[in-house]
């Protein structure tokens, strides 16, 4: 099982939006070198809505690459159509991915039922570990804790990423599926209390920022340390906070900019971080020590 602070790595880009390769390879050891336990790439943080098919497989393969099995590898491979998930689960697998990370269908609003035989027929189809992605704020689509359940019983579904916020599920969702499942918080603000409840670790926006902080307060908290967990936290709470000021990953990619490890490149529609956020962002910074 994979567990601790598992980054949802943004890709660095040029201001043109082409990919920057250099800076990706420099993420990925400052990551490693930070105690980063896994890294998502082509995630939500890491734009995947906005790279085509190609450059998705190839940030993975990069990424793959770079680490050269020093880290495990997560690869996004979620979609709204189940043959283009499917697609790009069997290439994440050839481009030498640990796991997938695949989102619930976004926009088209399945049934509990459809859920279920999407995540089915991604498994059958591609022999990798999976991990179920439930972000209903992103994705109109809530996927209940009883599909879960569902879907822990099929071999290669190994996990869920839960970005609800809502702590109850993970007692829930783990009566439901067992101590083998990893549950993992995607929802940076509660994930001391998650991983204290006996999630398995975070799929996380602040550890592009503060990584070693984030692994630490995680480590501590799945070991039931709440105190060290506390005070680690408390450094990171604003964080939290305005990395989320506007879209992510909108604050945080300007966040890593800010830290001198890549350029200023996003992908339309989402723009550069409005210049009145900046104090918010870099004080939080501060807060958590990154910067002085």
């Amino acid at each position: 099982m994979i567990q601790g602070s598992i980054v949802a790595l943004v890709t660095p880009m040029y201001e043109n939006g082409a990919i920057d390769k250099e800076s990706l390879k420099k993420l990925v050891e400052y990551h490693i070198a930070q105690g980063t336990d896994a890294l998502v790439a082509v995630g939500t943080s890491g734009e995947s809505a906005t790279l085509d098919e190609d450059e998705h497989i190839d940030v993975i393969k990069s990424v793959v690459d770079y680490t050269n099995g020093r880290i495990p590898v997560i690869a996004g491979t979620g979609a709204n159509s189940t043959t283009e998930a499917i697609a790009l689960t069997r290439k994440a697998k050839q481009a030498g991915a640990d796991a997938c990370l695949i989102v619930t269908p976004y926009y088209n609003k399945p049934t509990q039922e459809g859920l279920y035989l999407h995540y089915k027929a991604l498994a059958e189809a591609v022999e990798i570990p999976q991990i179920l992605y439930n972000v209903p704020g992103r994705t109109a689509c809530d996927m209940l804790p009883e599909t879960v359940g569902r879907l822990s019983h099929i071999a290669n579904i190994v996990g869920v990423k839960e970005a609800t916020g809502d702590l109850s599920r993970v007692k829930i969702i783990r009566d439901l599926t067992g101590p083998d499942f990893a549950i993992y918080t995607g929802d940076d603000a509660t994930s001391r209390e998650f991983c204290l409840l006996g999630g398995n670790g975070t799929i996380t926006v602040t550890g592009n920022v503060a990584p070693r902080l984030v692994h630490e307060m995680i480590i501590a908290a799945m070991a039931g340390d709440k105190e060290t967990a506390l005070a680690i936290d408390n450094k990171l709470a604003a964080l939290h906070k305005n990395l989320f000021i506007q879209s992510n990953p909108i604050p945080v990619k300007w966040a890593v900019a800010e830290m001198g490890l890549m350029g200023k490149g996003i992908r339309l529609p989402l723009t550069w971080l409005t210049e009145d956020c900046f104090d918010a962002v870099r004080n939080a910074m501060r807060q958590a020590e990154v910067i002085r």
